[in-house]
């Protein structure tokens, strides 16, 4: 993984509030001999905040 960028936005249509996340990644593999394999998975975890 070369690097990583991450955006978060919340938007409000009507009654409801939407999250929108933006992942922008870029990897890169080499290998003199054999297999090489670049990925590009991420996880994402959302956690709803506890209303006092």
């Amino acid at each position: 993984m070369i690097r990583t960028n991450v955006k978060t936005y919340r938007r409000k249509v009507g009654k409801n509030r939407y999250l929108i996340i933006q992942i922008i990644q870029s990897a890169q593999a080499k290998a003199h001999l054999g297999n090489a394999l670049a990925s590009n998975a991420i996880n994402v975890k959302i956690f709803k905040k506890r209303e006092r």
